[in-house]
């Protein structure tokens, strides 16, 4: 079940992303868009899934970006991205596990179940680091296709969209239980 829960999510914020997101953005910044998006929701969902789940989400993490890649990228885009496409999956399902492991080793264990409140603080850090992370591999991953003179702004555009997508995604999960305690019904007993 938790496999499947992360691998929807991750899909439904990847296709969020594409059919809203990317459209409004290639208007704007069409030149950076092929590569980045200045609201990546799935980078929240990868940092939340690392967070309840830890390692145990990779697999997943790995799932949901190859069944995003196919339900929402053109053929031709797929075949000519492949190699690139495949490794840059693979530092993204990482990259939040790498962030979390760092900042365990660092004293700061914020994952699920550590400490009775979640730490929205330690949250935002932690996905701002494995957006860092996330934003110089892939940059690596995709710079014989993005240009030297692109690299640098392509880099903040991926940190700045995985930290954005984070933040929104926290927002969300903050409403979706709100309003779940809200409607709840009482216990009878």
């Amino acid at each position: 079940m938790r496999f499947l829960s992360i691998v929807i999510a991750y899909v439904t914020a990847h296709g969020v992303t594409a059919l809203v997101v990317t459209p409004v953005q290639s208007i704007f910044l069409p030149q950076y868009t092929v590569f980045a998006s200045l609201i990546y929701l799935p980078h929240g969902v990868r940092v939340l899934a690392t967070w309840a789940f830890g390692w145990k989400a990779i697999p997943a993490l790995i799932i949901g970006p190859c069944m995003s890649a196919w339900l929402f990228y053109p053929t031709q885009d797929l075949d000519f991205l492949k190699p690139a496409l495949i490794m840059g999956m693979l530092v993204g399902a990482f990259a939040a596990f790498f962030s979390f492991e760092l900042a365990r080793r660092a004293g700061y264990d914020c994952y699920f179940g550590r400490s009775k409140n979640l730490n929205w603080k330690g949250m935002i850090i932690i996905g701002a680091i494995s957006s860092i992370i996330n934003s110089v591999g892939q940059s690596l991953v995709y710079s014989g296709l993005i240009g030297l003179g692109k690299a640098p702004a392509t880099m903040v555009f991926y940190a700045v969209g995985d930290l954005v997508g984070l933040i929104v995604c926290l927002v969300v999960l903050m409403f979706g239980f709100r309003w779940a305690r809200a409607f709840s019904l009482p216990d009878r007993y």
